[in-house]
């Protein structure tokens, strides 16, 4: 998926599942389907100023090397408990001049004030191999006015940290997220029924059948983004799932020539847009 901080939107690329591979003894995993991944479409989709989120189970020295050899940057997740060699490491180094702090007092989801607690550190060893790939390491801890921590995480990123890019940098892999509120969640409640449909066939079916699916949602993110018609009858409608049965009905007895149409007949029967009623 592509995410960004700021932007409720986020719009799917090519899948690649997890799936036995032909030849291959191992099981198939999470880390061998991004390489698969990279191999496949890096072409595609790396510009030079692409970064890539992962969670923890990505922020690993050979997958970290695949993604730079393939034209983008990483932002992963890297807890203490499973990169201890690092955060040891971190914690050794001097306050201020080894690595930096910054403090910021803003506002959360709840309107109230948080402290934000930056700390990071530039080229620092992500093993204790003497080939260690050096990466920058930050950390982000959220108090509120009481000083109870209600967040706190730390990721590697290749891109080098300062004081007037840290809390951009934090801020975007945090948004990994949104790939469960805003698309998984999306396709599992909304009218997608992705848990429903896709367990099915001995091979290729339930791959088949995702990858529809998510071009669906593909198709019906852009049209949010571009076409003012389908945002105004969306708003108008409420939730997906209910502009998702205005059209099968409509399309059950209709037959429209082009989009244009329907959206203009939608909006006819709604009474908005170009045909909203004035009302006195």
């Amino acid at each position: 998926m592509i995410v960004s901080p700021g932007h409720r939107q986020v719009v799917p690329l090519r899948p690649e599942f997890i799936t036995p591979q032909d030849g291959e003894i191992k099981q198939d995993c999470e880390i061998n389907a991004a390489k698969r991944w990279l191999a496949a479409h890096a072409q595609n989709y790396a510009t030079g100023n692409d970064t890539l989120l992962g969670d923890d189970l990505y922020a690993h020295q050979p997958f970290c090397r695949q993604v730079l050899l393939h034209g983008f940057h990483f932002l992963l997740t890297c807890k203490p408990t499973s990169h201890a060699t690092l955060h040891q490491w971190v914690e050794g180094l001097e306050a201020d001049r080894q690595w930096h702090p910054l403090k910021l007092r803003l506002k959360g989801k709840s309107n109230r004030w948080e402290h934000h607690l930056y700390r990071w550190a530039n080229g620092v060893p992500l093993t204790d191999s003497d080939e260690a790939l050096k990466v920058n390491w930050c950390e982000l801890t959220i108090t509120d006015a009481a000083g109870a921590v209600r967040y706190r995480n730390s990721f590697i990123i290749d891109w080098k940290i300062r004081t007037d890019n840290v809390s951009g940098l934090v801020a975007a892999g945090r948004a990994r997220w949104k790939i469960e509120n805003e698309s998984n969640n999306v396709l599992k409640t909304k009218g997608y029924h992705l848990e429903h449909n896709f367990g099915h066939g001995k091979k290729h079916l339930s791959s088949l059948l995702t990858t529809m699916n998510l071009l669906a949602f593909g198709l019906h993110t852009l049209l949010e983004l571009a076409d003012e018609s389908y945002r105004l009858i969306r708003a108008t409608l409420g939730p997906r799932r209910r502009f998702f049965q205005h059209l099968e009905a409509l399309t059950s007895y209709w037959h429209f020539e082009r989009w244009e149409r329907l959206m203009d007949f939608m909006m006819r029967g709604l009474e908005i847009g170009p045909h909203a009623v004035q009302k006195s």
